[in-house]
């Protein structure tokens, strides 16, 4: 458990040496921010907060979302920044990394590939149902990505993977 190198790519069962009845103890929680810019209040109200508290009675996996963050236009430089900083923030409002591991989307492969394979069996008609896709497409016109259509397989795989 603790604060993932970024340096090596990982499984999610690597985050805890412990036996499966023994994680199992307790319910699950997975939850991430995206890296767009700096941390504000709001995310700390409305998320960390709360993840401070939940790391003692829940199995807690924090991580800083930067694949969810590249399916809108970013500034690689900026967006690699601004994702060390929310991992650092992390742990200044108060998660201990050796109770709930941080890491960061992208360094675990296991989101990208589980990713894939929902691709392959995921309907088109589902995804193009989307709201939130249909109202930020109409913002970037043309340009739009197939990682902002693709955005709630993306988010199935982070859930799929924790459970």
């Amino acid at each position: 458990r603790g604060l993932i190198s970024l340096s090596s790519a990982i499984s999610p069962a690597e985050f805890d040496a412990s036996s499966d009845s023994e994680k199992r103890k307790k319910d699950r929680i997975l939850s991430g921010v995206q890296p767009t810019g700096s941390l504000h209040l709001g995310n700390y109200l409305g998320a960390i907060r709360q993840w401070v508290k939940y790391q003692d009675d829940y199995d807690s996996y924090f991580c800083v979302v930067d694949l969810h963050a590249i399916t809108v236009p970013h500034e690689p430089k900026k967006l690699s920044k601004d994702t060390l900083s929310a991992a650092a923030t992390y742990i200044a409002a108060g998660i201990d990394p050796q109770k709930s591991p941080i890491f960061i989307q992208s360094q675990v492969s296991a989101h990208a590939e589980l990713t894939w394979l929902l691709n392959c069996i995921t309907p088109m008609n589902w995804l193009e149902r989307m709201i939130q896709f249909k109202e930020k497409a109409r913002k970037q016109g043309e340009s739009v990505g197939v990682g902002l259509f693709d955005y709630p397989v993306l988010m199935a795989a982070d859930i799929l993977l924790y459970q």
